[in-house]
């Protein structure tokens, strides 16, 4: 018997406080699976005894074996696929795009309305006084924390990605982490027990945690002091981030106002550079003849001495030709091209 059943046939002869569990679980389970018995009596508001008591009622010897049988019964919860099918099983491809980008729709709506003003703003303060930021989300929420990264990179220097397989290789890369530096964890459900880790390990060592997540009861939120709260929900086989996205964005924006002048030369710094150092030029078009500047080097290299120079102009490797008709490349408009 699943643990689920075990509760709905005792429901009835359950205590209030029990009960109160109970409806918690089924309602939440994502975030139960998680929580310890004192962070799940906290949120429900009963004691730890209470909870422990709960799980023997329901016939386990204690709260570790009814937190697995929890584990255990939410991966075994309907999949990926059962959920596609039930929800869009009978629509067309047009209903499907329509009810997909409505649902974000709603989801950004629903964040603007819940995110935490108070909280957003000491985010942003948290970031741009730490000393060196760290970041991690893995599965899903990667493209989150790289898509941060990189302009958190921008604004400001000494940012850590953490990339990692592994607990392990996670506290490698966070060892140097202390009280000047801050955390930004991005975490949806399925929550990812490496991230919660990263940000245990962060509180441990008494940095400043930053908690991206979807809801007040996500266990992200265990080691936070500053939680971002963006709504997300699996809609398909992949988690709709939209909203989650969005957040970052304004939080990308915040920073570059809150810092116009840091912001404005680190990028001129950067401009630079990528002009001295041709970062771009293989990717740019040249709009004098509409081709790609993809084969420069190799048509330069083909060039050979006596081809730079023609009797009627100068055919000096891609500058400007005064006549039409050079022998050795072709002319159109006064500018040279190789052939």
């Amino acid at each position: 018997m699943d643990i689920i059943t075990r509760m709905n046939d005792k429901f009835i002869k359950m205590s209030k406080g029990h009960k109160a569990i109970a409806t918690y679980i089924s309602d939440h389970y994502e975030q139960a699976v998680f929580m310890t018995a004192a962070k799940l009596g906290e949120q429900v508001g009963v004691s730890e005894s209470t909870v422990v008591r709960f799980a023997i009622g329901l016939g386990y010897e204690g709260y570790p074996e009814f937190q697995e049988a929890l584990e255990e019964w939410v991966k075994n919860k309907l999949n990926a696929v059962q959920k596609v099918g039930a929800k869009y099983g009978n629509s067309t491809q047009a209903e499907v795009l329509q009810s997909v980008l409505t649902a974000d729709i709603e989801k950004i709506q629903d964040t603007i309305v819940n995110v935490d003003a108070v909280a957003f703003d000491a985010a942003v303060d948290i970031i741009l006084e730490a000393e060196t930021i760290y970041l991690v989300g893995v599965r899903s929420c990667e493209p989150l924390a790289d898509f941060l990264h990189f302009y958190l990179n921008m604004i400001r220097g000494n940012i850590v990605l953490i990339k990692t397989t592994s607990v392990t290789e996670m506290f490698e890369q966070m060892i140097r982490i202390n009280e000047k530096d801050a955390i930004i964890g991005i975490s949806f459900p399925r929550y990812s027990m490496r991230t919660l880790k990263a940000m245990e390990f962060a509180n441990d060592r008494n940095a400043k945690v930053i908690t991206i997540t979807d809801s007040i009861h996500s266990p992200m939120n265990l080691y936070s002091s500053c939680n971002l709260l963006a709504r997300s929900d699996m809609v398909s086989i992949v988690d709709s981030l939209v909203a989650p996205l969005s957040l970052i964005n304004a939080l990308v924006v915040a920073l570059c106002l809150k810092r116009p002048q840091m912001v404005k030369q680190n990028l001129e710094t950067l401009e630079e550079v990528w002009n001295n150092y041709q970062v771009y030029l293989n990717d740019e078009i040249n709009f004098v003849d509409e081709e790609p500047m993809l084969n420069y080097s190799e048509r330069t290299l083909r060039m050979s001495p006596d081809r730079k120079q023609n009797e009627k102009g100068s055919c000096d490797w891609g500058r400007c030709c005064r006549h039409d008709g050079c022998d050795h490349c072709s002319t159109v408009g006064g500018v040279c091209h190789f052939n």
